[in-house]
């Protein structure tokens, strides 16, 4: 099996900042592109940043220059730093990561983490 962990949400007022962390781990072959999404209650999922396996990053417009994807192969990890926070940044933010786990391993297939909430405060 394979499983994404996040963390790093929590409170914060407008302007400030937050770490998201997203650690994948299992029967893991390769993974190529992790990313970031957000959900707000009754909207679409949208893509917040993503970063492939060349540390070559996207990102929403909505974030540019403030928001920091990236990386660590090693530990199979992925990293949102957001600066200046702005109260339109709450959601839920998922990670996810296109994975060839050992039990499929000539197919890359969709992993989701659990969601981590991001509150900003006016």
């Amino acid at each position: 099996q394979v499983q994404l962990v996040e963390s790093g949400g929590g409170l914060v007022q407008a302007g400030g900042s937050l770490r998201l962390s997203c650690a994948a781990s299992g029967s893991i072959l390769s993974i190529n592109v992790m990313g970031w999404y957000r959900q707000v209650l009754g909207k679409q999922r949208e893509l917040v940043a993503a970063v492939t396996s060349g540390g070559n990053p996207n990102y929403a417009d909505s974030v540019k220059g403030r928001f920091t994807i990236s990386r660590d192969n090693v530990k199979n990890t992925v990293y949102l730093q957001m600066n200046n926070l702005k109260p339109d940044d709450t959601a839920v933010y998922y990670c996810k990561a296109d994975i060839r786990p050992y039990y499929s391993p000539n197919y890359y297939l969709d992993y989701w983490g659990q969601g981590t909430q991001v509150t900003v405060s006016s």
